[in-house]
């Protein structure tokens, strides 16, 4: 059984998909400004955190290199602005894309923490080697075997003098294996003529 339609012009099919796009725009406009009030203030409170955090970081880890702070720093907005982005999405009727994509970002994030997992721990023993008294540029160290003096440390790697040349190991290595050979401040005292 076929129902027939009554057929429309060109111009009564445009006037009625208009009247549905400016219903539909009007309906959604509440959303759209509660989101954007939601954005400002989300804006404000993550500007305030991260003022706070930078502040709190340059306290606590503040005779090391910058690249250390903004690496924190730079790490905890990129979450906080991802959170805000999905709420935002939420509050405008978007539930399903948010949904979406917070799932397919724990995906990623899961891979890429499995992929990089080397390379954060590096990170992670760079900070504590930094941190650690008994391990600083200048001390002659032996890690695994390898005798050196340490010439820096990184924030990934840690390069020693070893001889002439110059050996460049992964922090977690290190940090698992290391042994202070003398003290450097004692070791220049002793080899420093005295006036007797």
């Amino acid at each position: 059984m076929l129902v027939s339609l009554p057929l429309q012009s060109g111009s009564e099919l445009v006037r009625e998909a208009l009247t549905r796009f400016v219903d539909d725009l009007v309906g959604a406009l509440p959303n759209v400004l509660a989101g954007v009030v939601f954005l400002i203030i989300a804006g404000l409170g993550i500007k305030l955190f991260m003022t706070a955090l930078r502040a709190a970081l340059k306290r606590t880890i503040g005779g090391e290199s910058p690249v250390y702070r903004q690496f924190v720093a730079t790490i905890v907005a990129v979450f906080l602005w991802f959170g805000v982005g999905l709420s935002f999405l939420s509050i405008v009727g978007l539930d399903g894309i948010a949904t979406s994509l917070g799932t397919a970002a724990g995906f990623v994030a899961l891979g890429i923490s499995y992929a990089t997992s080397g390379m954060i721990a590096d990170a992670v023993a760079g900070v504590y080697l930094l941190r650690d008294e008994d391990f600083n540029p200048g001390d002659t160290v032996d890690i695994g075997g390898t005798v050196g003096v340490v010439k820096s440390i990184e924030l990934r790697k840690t390069r020693l003098a070893v001889d002439d040349d110059t050996v460049v190991r992964g922090n977690a290595e290190i940090e698992k294996k290391w042994t202070k050979i003398g003290d450097a401040e004692s070791d220049r005292q002793a080899a420093a003529p005295t006036d007797d």
